[in-house]
């Protein structure tokens, strides 16, 4: 799979927060990116972050598209990749040269920048073209809002799943869990039969915050733990934070996680579980068609299921949007908003999803027409899910996050308690809420 920015360490976390510093710090006096030239031609800059020659056509097809469609509108584009983005925000945030539009992920990543003031509200233009803002799954706009309000537009839609060996399944008479009780006796029966339940890779340990993703959001009020996520009012001190530790934990000490999963990487794994070394796998929408190449159809999945002891909501879907936030100091709204229609105007996504594989957030642009059929039909889960658990790693502040992260594969180690980690969150917690004139 291709680098993400939830596949970071606590390193690339502190450097997302050296970029919304200096947004911070730019945003009150850097001047508009665009400009009319001589012309009277309008120039918007644009920036996004998949230069990959897998990846480029599209975007160049889009814009060439939208200029044909709009001969006064210039969309000047710069491509730069996940990790060189990062320095690339903060050489044009502390420079003053900000585009009109640029890539953010959604979570903590965006609204640092909303907090900054560099990122327009975007509520009015989507409550005022109700078609364009109900073309979107709602779920894919959530992870965007800040204080009620809406700050970007996505442009992918990515969910977590547990796939699973069809052959191995049928075998043992198993069928898809819908509860967590249901989950662990398919475990049960798998290890009593000699097979390893669940394949994990872990060596990089945003693996597992995946799972505590989900565990998190299930099993602590909704409420709550938003309170928590905030920098400012976190505290991490509800017992549903132990707990979730807890049901991970529980995963490897009942040993349902195949042997070695702290050195085993995310690529090892996938390797692993295509030749039948372990059951069932966690694993992210957009994986699902390199999956088919290598399994042939023999796989399906599910959802994380249902913890009956959970006080947050259990039909809640883990994963989440990435797209884009127009500068609070461009000069051009209307044009930067007419681009961003374009982009996921429903045409626009369908050929996304042909030539690129990734799900979209318009509803209908995921089909079996444009997608593999698991795809569309993972993207219509996540479509009828009241929300989203955003990954826990880009959802709260990069320190917060950065505690969770280290301690992880102690936690499979054995080394540290789930009490232990949490105080050392709350810890942490307190210390950014300071920070942050809490």
């Amino acid at each position: 799979m291709k680098l993400k920015l939830n596949k970071r360490t606590g390193a690339v976390l502190t450097a997302f927060a050296l970029v919304a510093s200096s947004l911070a710090g730019c945003a009150q006096s850097s001047q508009p990116a665009s400009s009319n030239d001589a012309g009277g031609q309008i120039e918007l800059k644009f920036l996004e972050k998949w230069p990959q020659p897998q990846y480029a056509p599209y975007f160049e097809e889009i814009v060439k598209e939208f200029e044909n469609a709009n001969p006064t509108i210039k969309i000047k584009m710069e491509a730069v990749a996940d990790e060189p983005i990062k320095d690339k925000l903060r050489v044009i945030m502390g420079g003053g040269d900000v585009p009109d539009i640029t890539f953010s992920w959604s979570g903590e990543f965006a609204r640092k920048f909303v907090r900054s003031g560099a990122a327009m509200d975007l509520t009015s233009a989507l409550n005022e073209d109700p078609d364009w803002k109900n073309s979107f799954i709602p779920a894919s706009l959530t992870p965007f809002v800040s204080n009620g309000k809406n700050y970007g537009i996505p442009l992918r839609f990515n969910g977590k799943f547990f796939i699973y060996n069809k052959e191995i399944f049928t075998k043992y008479n198993l069928q898809k869990p819908k509860t967590w009780d249901e989950f662990m006796a398919i475990c049960d029966t798998l290890k009593q039969n000699g097979v390893a339940p669940i394949i994990l890779g872990n060596e990089s340990p945003w693996a597992s915050i995946h799972y505590l993703t989900g565990l998190n959001q299930k099993l602590v009020d909704q409420t709550v733990r938003m309170k928590d996520y905030d920098p400012k009012t976190g505290e991490f001190t509800d017992p549903g934070y132990v707990k979730a530790l807890d049901y991970l934990k529980s995963l490897q000490d009942k040993g349902y996680f195949a042997p070695n999963a702290n050195s085993t990487s995310h690529d090892m794994a996938t390797q692993q579980f295509y030749i039948g070394k372990a059951a069932m796998f966690y694993v992210e929408l957009e994986e699902f068609p390199e999956i088919e190449k290598n399994m042939k159809g023999n796989w399906d999945f599910f959802l994380m299921p249902a913890i009956a002891e959970g006080k947050g909501n259990q039909n809640f879907v883990t994963g989440a949007p990435d797209g884009f936030i127009v500068s609070s100091k461009t000069a051009h709204p209307k044009e930067a908003l007419q681009f961003l229609k374009f982009l996921t105007s429903k045409e626009s996504a369908e050929k996304m999803v042909k030539m690129l594989g990734w799900p979209s957030p318009i509803i209908g642009a995921t089909n079996e027409q444009t997608a593999l059929k698991q795809v569309a039909d993972g993207v219509n889960m996540m479509k009828e899910a009241e929300g989203m658990a955003e990954w826990l790693d880009t959802d709260v502040h990069a320190k917060v996050a950065d505690t969770y992260l280290v301690n992880l594969q102690e936690l499979l180690n054995g080394t540290k308690t789930p009490e232990q980690i949490m105080k050392e969150v709350q810890a942490t917690a307190k210390e950014v809420a300071s920070e942050t004139g809490q």
